[in-house]
């Protein structure tokens, strides 16, 4: 017998301006999807299983008593996929869905290929949009095609569930992809209306307050580059420490707010005007409202590796951190595309690794194939 499995292809992405800032309501955010990709394959099985080749795991089989999903192992980095798959789950029971066992497995190529370190492209984020997705094409069947406002909202809350904090900015690039304007939902009023038990089907057709995601077009002639420090970083700690001084010292922080405010409004503006050097003097302009933000709260945003790397940039253009700092990645905008080489042999002089990387002009992108089976009864509800 033969039916239907799908290929899902799910960006990674790197935030241009407004990071920190964009965890407050009707603060904005700059984030593009890049040309690296998580991709999940999904297909109907006897038993639920999940491998993940690039961790060494394989057939690791699950079951789900209708209120949590458990693994056959303990492992902290199956967390995102336990989350996104329970989430998922009760959606497709609220909506009278027939569950049966599949077999999904997730590769990515968000990481360095020769460490395996992370490069700060939003892996989690993009593991659990890859999965959410995954699960609602397989489904889809018995339900209307999955939109992907569907796929954000039920990745977002999976992700909050997870890790308890964030903006869900990573989430919007991977699943819309392209160059974002993001505005963040509140995730406590997510939180507390999920812990109220809100039906989750009514929950995410209802508007989330202050989430607003727009896409945008550059400047025509403005090129952007990006460069890796070879440090980890981690997000949520970080966010963890920015959420405290927001709590010790809130005129400070109201500060930090308006110039990120700023920074990020020129920053657009510069975009539907088309004025690339605009764009570089607003990349600069949020460059310096994340030290000022870095000074107060003690916290290391630009490690020495980022420092270089953005003092090269300024040669050429401007150059910031991306995301959370605190290493990974750092960008650039640069003035002229014939000074690409240049900027990427200084980089690789202080130590910066030039990437690759490009915009992802689409976020979830799904492909249909035959899995051939001898599961006559693969429909066994779990």
């Amino acid at each position: 017998m033969t039916f239907s499995s799908y290929r899902v292809t799910v960006p990674g992405k790197l935030l241009i301006a407004g990071e920190y800032a964009v965890i407050e309501p009707n603060q904005q955010a700059v984030v593009i999807a890049v040309n690296r990709y998580i991709t999940a394959t999904i297909e109907p099985s006897k038993q639920n299983k999940l491998s993940l080749p690039q961790f060494g795991m394989d057939n690791i089989t699950w079951e789900d008593s209708g209120k949590e999903v458990q693994f056959s192992i303990v492992d902290q980095r199956l967390r995102f996929i336990q989350n996104s798959i329970m989430i998922t789950n009760q959606f497709l029971r609220e909506n009278s869905v027939t569950l049966y066992p599949f077999h999904l497995t997730i590769d990515s190529a968000l990481d360095d290929p020769s460490t395996g370190r992370k490069y700060g492209l939003g892996s989690s984020a993009a593991i659990v949009v890859a999965v959410v997705s995954a699960m609602l094409m397989l489904y889809g069947e018995q339900e209307a095609p999955p939109t992907l406002a569907q796929v954000f909202k039920l990745s977002a809350i999976a992700h909050l569930k997870t890790q308890k904090n964030g903006s869900g900015v990573d989430i919007a690039a991977s699943t819309f992809g392209g160059w974002l304007v993001y505005s963040s939902f509140n995730p406590k009023w997510v939180g507390d209306e999920l812990q109220e038990g809100i039906n989750l089907s009514e929950f995410i057709k209802k508007p989330w307050p202050n989430l607003a995601i727009t896409p945008i077009k550059p400047p025509a002639n403005l090129t952007f580059c990006v460069g890796w420090t070879k440090e980890s970083a981690s997000t949520a700690p970080m966010i963890t420490a920015v959420q405290k001084f927001r709590a010790r010292k809130q005129e400070a922080y109201s500060q930090f707010l308006q110039e990120s405010s700023q920074a990020v409004s020129h920053l657009i503006k510069s975009f539907e005007e088309n004025d690339n050097q605009e764009s570089i003097s607003s990349l600069k302009q949020n460059r310096n409202a994340l030290r000022m933000l870095s000074k107060q709260a003690d916290i290391t945003i630009e490690t020495s590796k980022l420092k270089d790397l953005c003092a090269v940039a300024e040669k050429y253009g401007s150059g910031k951190s991306s995301g959370a700092g605190g290493g990974d990645c750092g960008i650039a905008f640069i003035k002229d595309v014939d000074q690409i080489e240049a900027l990427k042999e200084a980089w690789r002089n202080t130590g910066i690794l030039p990437l690759k990387l490009t915009v992802s002009q689409k976020g979830v992108s799904v492909t249909e194939y035959n899995c051939e089976m001898s599961l006559p009864d693969y429909r066994v509800s779990v």
